[in-house]
């Protein structure tokens, strides 16, 4: 059964996490490793997420972590932080999954039509997350992780970011030579109405973008939070409004 949210969007429970574990989060310590406590005890959890993260790594914060399959150096993951009623998903591997659940769910209507879905597929001198083919040409796929926000906007980058704007190079020169690409970011917090670039996260990677997009490089955005109450990724927007300027 749908849900509606604040926004009146509809939210569609897509992806259920299991064993979630409620956290608080300490500090920092590095790129990889932020302090939580759960219940009365400090531990390690790792992230994957390499950007700043500066709105949502703030001690005292409410999150969620899962179990390692195989702990080492961290004891868990942080896969979510609480951002007003649900909750920003910073696990970029995790935002992945919930996309392609979305595509296999047949959600996604700017990519009906496509059935064959290749990982990491390799464009000049880079990865490009996918290489999708269907009825019409084939489509290289690009999806990033948008979770700064400023308002009613989703945005990224909220630091300098090389690969992003080597990822951006890649898929503008492919277009420019005919071919289809698409850049998508991955709006991951609750309650955002649109996605906007952030230009002073990395102005060369904002005109870049700007570039792309005059280059014919399709850009898309879809919504998506963490409900904590039922524990499942919901997608409130399979094509959320992008705003360029």
């Amino acid at each position: 059964m749908k849900q509606v949210s604040e926004n009146n969007q509809a939210l569609l429970p897509i992806y259920r996490i299991e064993n979630p574990i409620e956290c608080y989060i300490i500090q920092r310590i590095n790129r990889f490793v932020v302090e939580v406590q759960i219940e009365e005890k400090l531990f390690r959890a790792s992230i994957n997420n390499t950007g700043k993260l500066t709105q949502f790594l703030v001690k005292g914060k409410k999150a969620f972590c899962l179990s390692h399959d195989k702990p080492g150096k961290t004891d868990f993951k942080l896969f979510s932080i609480m951002d007003g009623d649900h909750a920003a998903i910073i696990d970029t591997r995790l935002q992945m999954r919930a996309f392609e659940r979305s595509i296999e769910m047949g959600l996604i209507p700017w990519l009906r039509g496509y059935e064959k879905f290749k990982r990491n597929a390799r464009l000049g001198s880079s990865l490009i997350d996918y290489l999708v083919e269907g009825d019409g040409p084939q489509l290289y796929l690009e999806a990033k992780s948008a979770v700064m926000r400023e308002h009613r906007y989703a945005m990224y980058p909220d630091c300098p970011s090389a690969r992003g704007r080597k990822h951006i190079s890649e898929l503008t020169e492919h277009a420019n030579q005919g071919g289809k690409a698409l850049l998508l970011f991955i709006a991951a917090l609750p309650s955002v109405e649109a996605f906007k670039p952030y230009e002073v996260g990395d102005p060369e990677l904002y005109e870049l973008l700007q570039k792309a997009h005059r280059a014919g490089v399709e850009i898309r955005s879809i919504g998506m939070s963490y409900h904590p109450q039922d524990t499942y990724i919901h997608v409130f927007a399979p094509d959320l409004s992008v705003e360029l300027l």
